[in-house]
């Protein structure tokens, strides 16, 4: 076909032609992956491109996006970066090949109707500027005519038609060099065709079969790959833990990993080279010719085709595992940071030691941090009467209504210490103790943001300060740690870190703003995280707070340097203002709509403090009377909404779990044993919980009911209060399995499994083993491979049996080096 020209850009009309053709496209393929009308991702996307955030659309723009949730709005924003990019490149494709001379009809509508970035190369491959190949040498020797002249003609003999090409000077010296440089120029054909590649491609996704093997003398140093010295599955059906533990162990030098296909067929013409060779009509049909040229396809199926697909489809697998598994972190965070708070009391923090003792720190009900001290209870001073005297003091002087206790080193028995302190207590003034995780308190405490907060304070007093404060208010606490040193993920230091940090962020601005923040009390970590605010627009934000004392009105942000109109129409909703001049700055209307809120309040006839929180008085009205054109049916009713609980708190009620006296060590935990305890991970093949034994323990997928579960996210979620039966206990490898079945469903397994532990699964009782990677173990990872870190070492503590949801939730149950 003749070469062709793509439109003139400069022309009249065709750019923005182009242009709302490819938005249109756009819209279309996100509006059947997320379930809406193109119309709603227009809209959305327009939005996201004039500078609005998500959870400001979510919210505050319902009337336009048809009431997309923050989870389709997520998912648009990042399949519309995708499909950006992969217009981009398909825009430099199309122009690359046609400055080559080389762009045909056809190639552009197979380049337009690519809708992967994989198919785009796959087509793209044969203009692709390389460095000069065996075939392009063949090419400049003339053999291109003898290789057309065999694939066209098998009647042909070989050796005689090559003959005629022998030529010293061009460096054929004979007729196998000429037949090899004529292979050569097809191997490279066969493997640049686009449908033909394709093709493979989805043979080897179907049949493809993932093997690891040790490799030799690492059995030692890689024993927590055991299950993956020799391991085999189907690429399609390998779970993204399973992948993932396969690719650190390549990575680490123990494992040998490959892509195979069709290892079990016996037939002469394996299936894939069959498909090569149908291609272009090649058959064993006993012509001079058909045995050279099915050697050729089976030589370029080995040699080129073999080896792209399976670094493709291994990429793609690498790729998949590490989305599941952001995915799953994205989901165990946003628990994390939605967990309940303890409430606004003044709290005693304990960061356990032993030889450099026990740090203690007080803040008060808004987290400013009022006393510290160390006491030193254990060995080598052994000062427990001033430890408690000390404690007893500081309770009494600060009027303390919580004492949260870190989970680290000595945390048992700090906990011990803690309880006969408060037995001196009476019961009316006693506070509440918790156990609460301290992962990510460290990287907190030396940051420069806890210096700026806690000045002249040392940085391990600074961690017991924080410690307080996850108890009061997690979310206001974890916003200050990087994401990913809170420690709830699956591999996440094996995971892109750009792709994890953009997630992350998005759950972290999401909880942050669903909650929304006190304007006036709130640190600028927790401000820059609110829509539309930025580091440095928080900082001012603080800075021009504490110029003036304190906000009376969220019109007061307009005066905040370098606060815009944007900022303030994306920030405004989620910002509270508590006792204001505005009674509607404590909730989340947002000021453009307060005409609107003030018109519903006159005609209930009465003052906009006695309707707030009163559901009576707007039950007689209809939402449906208040519509105008600029606010819809969605927004009246969310004022409706606020109006009857004001600044609503989307977290759920703060419990505890009660834990066993007792059972303190791994060691004390007995098959049969019933306890409660508290769910601090969840992943794709189970949940583990904490019962207070240093160690967490799995409740694989299969244990968690009593019917079927595909998704453990379905039943649990960090942070719930589960009660459990032990299923059976692995000491030396700190391994715990746990059933949430039924009695008699537990008993029936019992019977039929034996629990015996030799060669049985210490998560799936009579299965293989489904892996666990409880803090910072080194065993039990997604069927046997790597737990907790990368070197797999415990570490010197785990989660110590929080007294509650929050305690549990922030329990970290993969090392943080690890999962």
């Amino acid at each position: 076909m003749a070469s062709v020209t793509v439109s003139d850009p400069s022309q009249p009309g065709s750019q923005a032609q182009k242009s709302g053709d490819t938005a249109l496209r756009i819209a279309h393929l996100i509006a059947d992956e997320i379930g809406c009308k193109a119309g709603q991702v227009n809209a959305t996307v327009q939005l996201l491109d004039e500078g609005s955030t998500v959870p400001f659309i979510a919210r505050y723009r319902k009337e336009a996006t048809g009431g997309l949730d923050d989870t389709q709005l997520r998912k648009l924003e990042e399949r519309l970066i995708y499909l950006r990019e992969l217009e981009d490149r398909r825009g430099t494709i199309l122009k690359s090949i046609e400055e080559q001379g080389k762009l045909t009809d056809d190639l552009i509508a197979g380049i337009q109707a690519a809708e992967t970035k994989s198919r785009l190369e796959d087509i793209y491959l044969p203009f692709k500027k390389k460095r000069r190949t065996k075939a392009q040498i063949a090419r400049e020797a003339g053999l291109e005519p003898l290789a057309d002249l065999l694939l066209s003609d098998p009647a042909r003999t070989p050796e005689t038609e090559a003959a005629a090409f022998v030529d010293a000077d061009k460096g054929l010296a004979d007729t196998k060099a000429a037949l090899d440089g004529a292979r050569q120029i097809l191997m490279e054909r066969f493997a640049e065709n686009a449908e033909l590649v394709g093709r493979l491609r989805r043979h080897v996704e179907e049949r493809g079969v993932v093997q690891s093997r040790l490799i030799d003398g690492m059995a030692e140093k890689g024993a927590k790959f055991a299950d993956y010295f020799d391991y085999s599955e189907k690429w399609s059906k390998i779970p993204s833990h399973r992948a993932l533990a396969l690719f650190r162990g390549r990575n680490e030098g123990i494992l040998s990993v490959d892509l195979t296909v069709d290892a079990d067929d016996v037939s002469p013409v394996p299936p894939a080279v069959k498909t090569v060779a149908g291609t272009y009509g090649i058959a064993d049909r006993g012509r001079p010719a058909d045995k050279w040229l099915m050697e050729v396809a089976r030589f370029a199926w080995k040699v080129k085709l073999a080896l792209h697909l399976e670094l493709d489809l291994m990429g793609v697998l690498r790729d998949k595992a590490e989305e599941e598994a952001i995915q799953v972190f994205a989901r165990n965070l946003k628990d994390l940071l939605l967990a309940a708070p303890a409430g606004a009391k003044a709290t005693l923090g304990l960061d356990p030691g032993i030889r450099t003792g026990v740090k203690v720190a007080v803040v008060d009900e808004t987290g400013k941090l009022l006393d510290t001290a160390t006491v030193y209870p254990f060995q080598p001073r052994n000062d427990i009467s001033g430890s408690r005297a000390a404690l007893l003091a500081m309770i009494a002087k600060h009027k303390v209504g919580l004492i949260a206790i870190g989970n680290g080193t000595a945390s048992r028995e700090t906990d011990k210490l803690t309880g006969d302190v408060l037995a001196d207590i009476p019961a009316a003034q006693r506070p509440v103790k918790v156990i609460v995780n301290e992962a990510g308190a460290s990287v907190y405490s030396a940051s420069e943001l806890a210096a700026m907060e806690m000045p002249g304070v040392d940085v391990s007093l600074r961690g017991a300060a924080s410690i307080a404060r996850r108890l009061q208010d997690p979310l206001a606490e974890l916003v200050k740690i990087e994401p990913k040193s809170i420690g709830v993920g699956q591999y996440q230091h094996d995971v892109n870190q750009t792709r994890l940090a953009r997630a992350l962020d998005a759950v972290v601005e999401d909880a942050v703003n669903a909650v929304g923040v006190d304007l006036n009390t709130a640190s600028p970590a927790l401000l820059s995280r609110i829509s539309g605010l930025s580091d440095s627009l928080a900082r001012a934000v603080v800075e021009h707070r504490e110029e003036i004392g304190r906000f009376d009105s969220r019109s007061q942000l307009k005066k905040v340097p370098r606060l815009g109109a944007k900022a303030f129409e994306l920030c405004a909703g989620f910002l509270r203002i508590n006792d204001g001049k505005e009674p509607l700055d404590a909730s989340s209307v947002h000021p453009e709509a307060y005409p609107l809120a003030k018109r519903i309040v006159k005609a209930c006839g009465r003052d906009v403090r006695q309707i707030m929180g009163n559901d009576t008085l707007l039950r007689d009205l209809n939402p449906a009377d208040y519509t105008d054109d600029k606010f819809g049916l969605p927004t009246v009713k969310d004022i409706f909404a606020e109006l009857e609980k004001p600044g609503r708190d989307p977290r759920p009620e703060f419990k505890t779990a009660t834990l066993q006296d007792g059972v303190e060590e791994i060691s004390d935990l007995k098959s049969g044993m019933k306890l409660e305890g508290t769910v601090t991970n969840v992943t794709n093949f189970g949940a583990f919980v904490d019962v207070g034994v240093h160690q967490d323990g799995l409740v694989h997928v299969s244990q968690l009911a009593d019917r079927f579960v595909d998704d453990p996210h379905k039943v649990v979620k960090a942070g719930d209060i589960v009660k459990v039966t032990i299923l059976d206990v692995d000491v030396p490898r700190k391994r715990i399995s746990m059933t949430m079945k039924s009695q008699a469903d537990y008993q029936d397994q019992r019977e039929r499994s034996g629990q015996e532990r030799g060669g049985q699964s210490q998560g799936r009782p009579g299965g293989r083993n489904p892996g666990q990677g409880g803090k910072g173990s080194g065993g039990n990872a997604p069927r046997g491979g790597p737990g907790g870190g990368k070197g797999g070492a415990p570490k010197a503590s785990g989660a110590d049996g929080g007294n509650n949801a929050l305690a549990a939730a922030l329990a970290a149950a993969m090392n943080k080096k690890g999962k």
